[in-house]
């Protein structure tokens, strides 16, 4: 039986919403081959996970932007001092003390006679090595306790709980005053370690509290009824979705715990001579500070700035983490 004529100008598509249009022969093939459906939207975009999305948000926010390139500079100068810094930061000469700027030294002399652009330098490796390390002790030790808490509950839960409150109601410079101050090493690792006990507490809460939502959801019951272990429920199901808070904690805090640092090396319990740090410039730059003020200048402005760059990346992240933001 022959086939009826096809009319080469118009052919008739259907609109997806149980009617037809019609259209030019060459439309209605293109429509029906266009991916995505009638309506020719083409491949739907595969939905970004939360850290794909947060980077994405990072990426755009010039706050973000800046304070990593000052930390990113920061962890240079850290790492290879001699960069941009080629003198030594414990040579001194008296002859020069409290002497202003001169070419060569750039931020002139302290009231020992020492280069303060070189100390000031050499000082940004004490307080970034504090800082980074305290913050890792007390993410691993803190995530881990809160994380397990919060996962079991029962009598550990309870414990942790209170023996969070003992830590929450000890002063921390008080602390450390009494505890760094029967110490006779001279290195970081006392005040790394006394960081790590008294701030274990704060992102062990927040661990904790992260856990217990997450293992709420319907896709952790779904595995638990599936017959997944505690260690791949913990691990797989629930850490993921629960550690973005304490990345955020953990990177603001990061800021706080170099301020402690020279809060505590000034007060002359934390580092000291012949150690250089911020904290110690400070403290010794003080008593001429009307005669020297470049001296106290410096290292002050130093520590204000590597301080506000981890709080304002921090903020970042937190912006760029918390759904609740958008």
């Amino acid at each position: 039986m022959p086939e009826p004529p096809r009319e080469p100008d118009n052919a008739i598509a259907s609109t997806g919403q149980g009617g037809a249009m019609d259209l030019g022969l060459d439309e209605a093939e293109t429509l029906e081959r266009t991916p995505g459906g009638p309506l020719g939207t083409g491949p739907q975009e595969k939905p970004r996970s939360l850290w794909s999305d947060a980077w994405h948000d990072l990426r755009r926010n010039p706050v973000f932007i800046g304070s990593a390139l000052v930390i990113l500079f920061l962890l240079v100068i850290s790492l290879w001092p001699s960069l941009i810094a080629s003198g030594n930061p414990l040579k001194c000469d008296l002859s020069r003390a409290q002497e202003g700027s001169q070419p060569g030294h750039p931020f002139g002399f302290n009231g020992q006679g020492c280069d303060v652009y070189t100390r000031t330098v050499y000082g940004a490796r004490t307080s970034v090595a504090v800082g980074v390390l305290s913050t890792l002790g007390v993410a691993v030790l803190g995530s881990v306790l809160g994380a397990l808490a919060g996962f079991f509950g029962g009598l550990g839960d309870a414990i942790l709980s209170r023996i969070t409150d003992v830590f929450f109601a000890i002063p921390v410079v008080l602390g450390g005053l009494v505890l760094l101050s029967v110490v006779t090493s001279n290195t970081i690792w006392p005040v790394i370690g006394f960081i790590v006990l008294l701030g274990w507490p704060q992102l062990s809460r927040i661990a904790r509290g992260s856990v217990i939502t997450a293992k709420q959801n319907d896709y952790v019951q779904a595995a638990r009824a599936l017959g997944a272990s505690n260690s791949r429920l913990l691990l797989r199901h629930i850490a993921p979705n629960a550690v973005a808070p304490v990345i955020v904690v953990a990177t603001i805090a990061l800021g706080t715990y170099i301020a402690l640092e020279a809060t505590l090396s000034f007060l002359g319990v934390g580092l000291r001579p012949p150690s250089v740090s911020w904290g110690i410039d400070i403290s010794a730059a003080s008593p001429y500070v009307r005669n020297a003020p470049h001296a106290l200048l410096w290292p002050s402005g130093a520590l204000a700035v590597t301080v506000l760059a981890f709080i304002m990346l921090g903020d970042a992240v937190r912006d760029a983490l918390d759904p609740k933001l958008r």
